[in-house]
């Protein structure tokens, strides 16, 4: 018997997964858009998080 615990774990996706069968050349253009938008919308945050990490690191080293 297999439980929930032994099985691996699924990474979870985030983002829905377009059908690119039924998208012409300018929607998938379009959507190369919005996602590359949307990469530098969370690496900016990223970059935003690492500077408070960063500053609390310095703060709270010891001397």
């Amino acid at each position: 018997m297999v439980h929930d615990e032994d099985l691996p774990v699924r990474k979870r996706t985030r983002l829905e997964k377009l059908v690119l069968d039924t998208l012409g050349i300018e929607e998938l253009r379009d959507y190369i858009g919005e996602l590359q938008e949307e990469i530098a919308r969370v690496e900016a945050d990223i970059a935003r998080k690492q500077g408070h990490r960063s500053a609390a690191d310095a703060f709270f080293r010891k001397p």
